[in-house]
């Protein structure tokens, strides 16, 4: 059995003021007006990322009552989940849009806060000895990037390979990021299309999404579900990880929760409490599966619009994702 976490070091604490009772529809209506149309290859153009998180385990109710807290490593603190019933709804925020790029300067410091993974302590080694270690980030516009260039990716990317490690992004998506980083060729593809909720992620495996056979999986979905239908978000995740361990099995799952929403913090709170028993669950029947918390300690200042990070934010959730994933690189 994996080990579901393990502590590393925090490279940077950030705090921030969480701001609470922004109107749904003015978030809306930003997101409407950043971007209209979906990646080349999206299922449904209809909608971003945006969007309140989905109860986990929903039941009927206030959509208030006590839930699990999940703590990370050092330089985070767990938050209090809240269960019952999310609220539906309809609509999200938009899209994004095709990123152009050179090789950005400076950037964001990179932090990880609260982060949790794993290490190869069974001797499971998902990574090839000799090339690249092909990473799939898969998920929806946070995943695309919407609001920095490259998101995530490109700041995972320089982290990799400051210590000497060699990977690569896989997807059949191949805009959003600069040509370059830091001097290298950067790797624009990945599998986060704006819009998708669990189920059309789920749609995508094992194709398209699989298609370059990944070593290692990064998992962040769940936005959109709370717009479009919260209730049983949770069966969705569960039923999306048991797809993708089944199609990729010598594979490295790496699932996180989904980062803040300050309009909808209790439905985001429940549904994130029910994601580490999810993966627990799976790597206690020998899956190789981790869980990464890139909730905890994320603060409202880091994100551009209220749903996608701005560059400050997707600085952190690289460190997040690479601690979880260093100890299992080449």
């Amino acid at each position: 059995m994996l080990p579901l976490t393990s502590s590393r070091f925090v490279r940077r604490a950030v705090s921030g003021t969480l701001v609470r009772g922004i109107p749904l529809a003015s978030l809306l209506l930003v997101g409407s007006l950043a971007c209209s149309s979906a990646p080349d290859g999206s299922t449904d153009g209809s909608g971003g990322s945006g969007g309140a998180s989905s109860g986990g385990a929903p039941t009927s109710g206030s959509g208030v009552s006590e839930g699990a807290s999940t703590t990370g490593g050092p330089g985070g603190t767990g938050t209090v989940g809240s269960g019952g019933q999310a609220p539906t709804g309809s609509g999200a925020t938009g899209t994004g849009g095709d990123g152009a790029g050179g090789d950005p300067s400076g950037g964001a410091t990179s932090s990880s806060s609260g982060g949790t993974g794993g290490s190869p302590a069974t001797g499971f080694q998902p990574c090839p000895e000799t090339g690249p270690c092909k990473v799939l980030p898969l998920g929806d516009s946070i995943t695309f990037g919407l609001g920095f260039d490259g998101g995530y990716r490109v700041e995972l990317f320089r982290l990799a390979r400051q210590d000497g490690h060699e990977i690569t992004f896989t997807g059949t998506q191949a805009m959003n990021g600069p040509t370059m980083v830091d001097g290298a060729p950067f790797p624009r593809n990945h599998e986060g299309i704006s819009g998708e909720t669990i189920q059309q992620i789920a749609n995508r495996v094992p194709t398209p999404a699989l298609r370059d056979a990944p070593h290692i999986v990064l998992l962040h979905a769940g936005t959109n579900d709370m717009v479009r239908e919260a209730n049983g978000a949770n069966t969705r995740l569960a039923a999306l990880l048991d797809e993708l361990i089944a199609e990729a099995p010598d594979a490295l799952i790496v699932v996180s929760n989904i980062i803040p929403l300050p309009f909808s913090p209790g439905s985001v709170d429940a549904y994130n409490a029910t994601i580490p028993g999810l993966v627990e669950e799976r790597a206690s029947a020998g899956a190789h599966i981790i869980f990464a918390d890139q909730f905890t300690g994320f603060p409202t200042s880091e994100l551009g619009d209220q749903v996608h990070p701005n560059q400050a934010g997707y600085a952190r959730m690289a460190g997040v994702w690479y601690d979880a994933i260093a100890d299992y690189l080449r």
